[in-house]
Parts: structure tokens; sequence; C-alpha cells
């Protein structure tokens, strides 16, 4: 068993003086000089309780992961592993987790972990090819087991949804017993499958929310893919000029801040520390695009809707989100037990909308939820006995 070390980010002086020095090489200094890390490392490390772990893979080398782990004061909260997606990492985390650990009589309390996936942050990266979703699942469970976390649910957008997923259908019934996504990718629903669905919806007229949102998606499948083809089939020649050029990643990864939000405000600060750990991250920003191309190359990487989980599933589902299908189709994503629909949000959901997504989580898990219960003897409620006098 490999031992839990606590950790901080303390980036080098001298890898801060070289990306200084690139920076004031640009037409804009003024603008980007002054990054304020030296700040907004002293308030991750003291939001963000952060440790790393050597985590087996089966048929690769053991993995240095990073993440965040705060338990809550309640003894019997619901282990909660949060998986994020790209170009996210576990800074995503920061504004849910505060509230997510929170006991009260309420509504359930959670223990919350929060990887850096391999390659991403500052967990260490695969060092050889092949390195699909499917091993992104396999750390992300382990790591739970590792903890001592033999039940737990899952919280995920973005490629957290297809790591959460995966978790769901392998681990699922014995380790992982629901599971929760804002970002649901469903294909359309088969007759021979699901025949009295698929009449449903066929004789079921969409709503303005299903029609904005099929709408949504495809302008995004006409103007917002070039990403996706690039980093899925090249992604070492973007690779060199993402970690040689910070304003070459600041461009990447700000377009899609900005385009992929339900014009959220955000702040230099933000911006800056969330490219900043792409920047600083220990394998380097290029690989943190590498899981595109293996997932495109795996063996089922063409075939993301091949398994349906049996556990519990719940859906958030926020309007501005970068592929949005009818509510029905949802069906086939898995066994669907709880949905909400919202009237603002992104494809960022944990840092754009932290209150509604959870909320969300407190109501699918709480005493009236669909989900309440699934980790026997972890209820998420504080426990009070009155004397009977």
């Amino acid at each position: 068993m490999s031992v839990e070390l606590p950790f901080q980010i303390s980036i080098p002086d001298s890898k801060l003086d070289l990306l200084r020095q690139k920076l004031a090489l640009t037409e804009f200094p003024d603008e980007l000089e002054n990054t304020g890390w030296n700040y907004e490392e002293a308030k991750l490390n003291q939001d963000l309780p952060q440790f790393t772990k050597d985590i087996d893979v089966n048929g690769f080398e053991t993995l240095n992961i990073h993440y965040v782990h705060q338990k809550s004061s309640l003894a019997n909260a619901i282990p909660l592993l949060f998986v994020h997606g790209w170009p996210g990492s576990f800074i995503e985390v920061r504004k849910i987790l505060p509230l997510l650990v929170q006991s009260s009589p309420q509504f359930p309390a959670f223990h919350v972990v929060a990887l850096s996936l391999p390659g991403f942050g500052f967990s260490e990266g695969a060092h050889k090819p092949g390195f699909a979703p499917e091993q992104y699942a396999e750390v992300a469970h382990n790591l739970m087991l590792s903890l001592g976390y033999h039940e737990y649910v899952t919280q995920g957008g973005d490629w957290g949804y297809l790591i959460t997923r995966i978790i769901a259908h392998k681990y699922g019934g014995k380790h992982s017993k629901a599971w929760h996504t804002n970002f649901p990718l469903a294909t359309p629903l088969n007759f021979s499958v699901n025949p009295i669905l698929f009449l449903q919806h066929l004789f079921t007229p969409y709503t303005a929310a299903e029609k904005a949102g099929i709408e949504r998606s495809k302008r995004f499948e006409k103007e917002g893919q070039g990403y996706f083809h690039e980093q899925s089939t090249k992604p070492q020649t973007l690779g060199y000029s993402l970690a040689d050029s910070p304003v070459g990643l600041l461009a990447w990864i700000y377009e899609k801040l900005a385009t992929w939000t339900d014009s959220y405000p955000w702040t230099d600060d933000e911006v800056l520390t969330w490219v900043t750990i792409f920047y600083f991250s220990r394998a380097g920003p290029a690989a943190s695009i590498r899981i595109y191309y293996e997932f495109i190359h795996s063996a089922n990487g063409s075939q993301p809707s091949s398994f349906e989980p049996t556990i519990p599933l719940g859906v958030s589902h926020f309007p501005e989100e970068l592929r949005i299908t009818p509510r029905k189709f949802v069906h086939s994503v898995g066994n669907l037990v709880f949905q909400v629909e919202h009237s603002t949000g992104g494809h960022f959901a944990a840092y754009e909308c932290p209150d509604e997504l959870v909320d969300d989580l407190r109501e699918m898990f709480g005493k009236q939820g669909p989900a309440f219960g699934v980790v026997p003897g972890k209820n998420g409620y504080e426990q009070r006995i009155r004397a009977n006098l």
C-alpha cells in the first residue's frame, strides 16, 4: 500500500523567471508579466488540501498521482470522487469543495477526492502509448481504494463523464454505487433496444430548452470542433507550441474558457491561474491532450456508448453546454433516476455554478432523493438521538 504524502504547489523561481523572460518578448508584456502566481500558489495550497500517492495501473508503470482530499467533519459522510476534464484540472473542485464537506441535518455531506488525471496538473503522466480512458478510470478507482473508500459515488463532466461512466460500468455495484454528470453524451434511441422510450420520444415535441440545445450542438459541431480533431490526431505537433509558448498556451485554453461558458465573468487572476497550472504541470501541457489521441485510437474509442451502467445515474443539464441532446436520449446512458434542468450555466458547471451543482448532488443523495443510502452506512447526515424523558 503506497503512502499518502502531503503536497504543496511550489514552482521553482527559475521556472517563473523563464516564464517572465518569454512573456517579456511578446507584444503585450504589461498585460501578462505580473501573473500574481506566488499569491495564487499560496491560496491554492491554503484552500485545497493536496497529496500525492503511487498508484498501480495494470499493464503500465506505477504513477505518482496528485489529488485533493478533504474529509467532512461528519464521520458517515458519503465518499465522492470528482473527476475533471480538459482544459480543466483539480482547480475545478475549488468552489464546490467547502460546500460538499459541510455537515448539516438538512442535507448530506461528502468526503471529497479530486485527482489530477495522469498527465494533468501535478500528476505523473504515462510513459508509454496506449494509456486510454480505461486506464484513467483504473487510476481513479485504485486511488479511492487506496484511501480506504471501497464504496463511493462519482461526479464528472467532460472527460470526467466518460471516465466515471467507465468506473460505473467496470466497478459499479461492488465499489461505485452511483454516478452524476453534467455532460451526458447521449446517442439517439434505438427501437430494438427500448421501443417504448423510442415511441415516447417520437411523439413528444421538443421543449424550448431542447430545441435551443440542439441548435447549440450544431453550431459547436460546425465551428468548435477544430481543437478536438487536432488533439486526437496530432497531439505532439500541437504540444511543442503549448510547451514552448506561454502566450500560445494562454490563447489555446482561454478561447475555451470564454466560449464554453455561459458568459462567466472570468477575472485575470482566474484565467492566469487556470492556464499556469497547465504551463507548470508536472508532465508539461502536451501530456494533457494525449487523452484525445488515445481515446480515438483505443479499441473502444469509436464506441463510447457500447455499455450501459446499471447503478443509479443523475444528470444536471446546463443550457450552454457544448453538446445537448433530447432529454429522453439520456436514458440510453444508464439507469437514469435523477434529472434537473437549469436556466443558466455552461461546460464548467462546478466552477460556473457551484451552488446549483452542489444542490443537485444534495438532492440526489438526500433523504428524499433516489440515491439515498446507496453507500451502506454512509447516508451523509448528522445522527442525533433524543433521550426519552
